[in-house]
């Protein structure tokens, strides 16, 4: 049942660092658009360490957290279920404070990547490449899992971090092959690629992007763009932004939380590009 207007309910976004997050800005925007006045959403800088006291702390007014780096695996000896989709990625970026008292895990970031994709025309690619292998390289995976129909080419800095990749792979049935990152050039030239890398890391391959560059889904949203979208759309590629993930991710948060069947994605876009323009 969707909230009603007078109840004050809690949320908040947890991480280090935790300064930067949009995710304030983006559920508060909902809020407003739902008519949630008595709404807050806050943000707490927490580490591993800090997580259970938080949670001892938790009261009755509390809806739901969203968390982020490095508390996604952290958090979930602390609940009291997760999700099918949380479980194949190990990773839980949005908990729900159910009425009963229970917290229940789950990870956004997986559909809301599917989401993206759609919302720029991407049902189904054949092959695609990812960079990176890190914890957005898994739900990557488990994104391509879903529309993806062949191999996907992981390109990595490290035979430790490929053999992570190929059993993420076999864990999500999703068949991944991985080449080095010295390599990575050759990954612009699949029909969708995916870069999960932090800031600056792909800079360099701006001069590698191809003539005509099919889609790029890169998930860094500050700084905007990143050389290597820029480079890709002035050859006229497709790109998915970092903001695209953000906001597709938090609206399916939204929706959790308050129990309103749908969340104000515009809305909640615009302001989070507001805010991004304002830094």
């Amino acid at each position: 049942m969707p909230p009603r207007a007078t109840d004050a309910r809690r949320a908040a976004v947890l991480g280090s660092p935790i300064a930067h997050s949009l995710s304030p800005v983006l559920h508060r925007a909902a809020y407003a658009e739902l008519g949630l006045a008595n709404w807050s959403y806050d943000r707490f800088e927490i580490d591993e360490a800090g997580l259970p006291a938080f949670f001892e702390d938790l009261g009755p007014e509390w809806a739901g957290l969203s968390l982020t780096m490095p508390l996604k695996r952290a958090v979930i000896p602390l609940l009291d279920e997760i999700s099918d989709t949380a479980a194949s990625v190990e990773a839980v970026n949005t908990v729900v404070c159910a009425a009963d008292g229970r917290r229940v895990g789950d990870n956004t970031d997986v559909p809301g990547m599917v989401a993206a994709l759609r919302e720029h025309g991407i049902e189904q690619v054949g092959s695609a490449a990812v960079l990176g292998a890190g914890a957005t390289a898994s739900s990557a995976l488990a994104a391509l899992a879903r529309v993806c129909t062949g191999e996907v080419v992981a390109y990595v800095r490290s035979e430790a971090r490929a053999a992570e990749m190929r059993q993420w792979g076999e864990r999500l049935d999703v068949e991944v092959r991985t080449a080095d990152w010295a390599d990575a050039g050759q990954a612009l030239k699949a029909p969708l690629v995916i870069a999960t890398t932090p800031a600056g890391t792909t800079d360099a391959l701006a001069d590698a992007v191809p003539e005509r560059p099919a889609t790029l889904f890169d998930v860094l949203y500050d700084p905007w763009p990143t050389p290597l979208a820029a480079r890709w759309s002035m050859a006229g590629g497709a790109v998915v932004s970092g903001l695209d993930l953000l906001v597709h991710q938090a609206v399916l948060q939204v929706e959790q939380m308050t129990g309103c069947s749908q969340a104000p994605l515009d809305a909640m876009r615009k302001a989070g590009e507001r805010a991004l323009a304002a830094r």
